[in-house]
């Protein structure tokens, strides 16, 4: 199981992309738990489940310095390219994330 956790603003476009990147790991046959969280609940999700990568949207990238300081080298941390997700591309994001986990 890869625990994909994915931080935002508030989470409407990134729960979008939660989705499409969640039916690309059910295509592939990638056992995946995926979900969005606002900046305001990740120490509280951090502390609550075992995660595997931390994907920063475009929208909170001043958050990325702080997540890697605070969370590596337990949890992969990175932002999301920011035409995947204008694009919703999760299949980009997906392989991107199953990358830094070593899993490609």
């Amino acid at each position: 199981m890869k625990n994909i956790m994915l931080v935002c603003n508030a989470g409407m476009s990134t729960s979008m992309l939660v989705t499409k990147m969640s039916s690309a790991a059910k295509e592939k046959g990638i056992d995946a738990d995926i979900w969005a969280v606002p900046v305001s609940e990740v120490d509280n999700e951090v502390g609550g489940k075992a995660i595997d990568a931390i994907l920063v949207g475009p929208q909170v990238k001043f958050m990325l310095n702080e997540y890697k300081e605070k969370f590596e080298p337990d949890i992969k941390v990175a932002d999301i390219n920011m035409v995947d997700y204008g694009t919703m591309n999760g299949e980009n994001v997906l392989n991107f994330a199953l990358e830094m986990m070593g899993e490609d």
